[in-house]
């Protein structure tokens, strides 16, 4: 899982720099300052759950770490980078504001796995 953790990782990194140029140039003058706003949000915390991942994936190679947590992190990571950022791109681009109901769903998922990295970091066997 550390292949397929890095790689995902890389991409979903990759597509929120993509995704806040996108905005930056091409949505300004389409979007109003609220919808663009939220719009950054969701690159912005795909960014930084797409380092979490990152981390994630490297901490997978310590073996004196639980890897059971560590894997149900970068899961929860990837699942919460999907829903939460996802939401925010198709609230933004669609103005449906019921579409913000599931962006919490998300958060909660981001907020398991930072959970569960600190549950592994605590249970780290030295």
């Amino acid at each position: 899982m550390t292949r397929v953790f890095l790689v995902i990782a890389s991409i979903l990194g990759g597509l929120s720099l993509v995704g806040d140029s996108f905005a930056t140039h091409a949505l300004k003058e389409k979007l109003s300052q609220y919808s663009l706003d939220i719009f950054q949000t969701g690159t912005r915390l795909q960014m930084y759950h797409s380092l979490a991942l990152l981390v994630v994936a490297f901490l997978l190679t310590i073996e004196e770490l639980p890897q059971r947590l560590m894997l149900a992190a970068g899961y929860a990571f990837i699942i919460g980078i999907a829903i939460f950022s996802g939401s925010l791109y198709a609230l933004s681009l669609t103005e449906i504001k019921s579409l913000g109901a599931i962006t919490p769903i998300g958060g909660i998922a981001l907020i398991i796995g930072w959970g569960c990295m600190a549950v592994a970091g605590w249970n780290l066997k030295l």
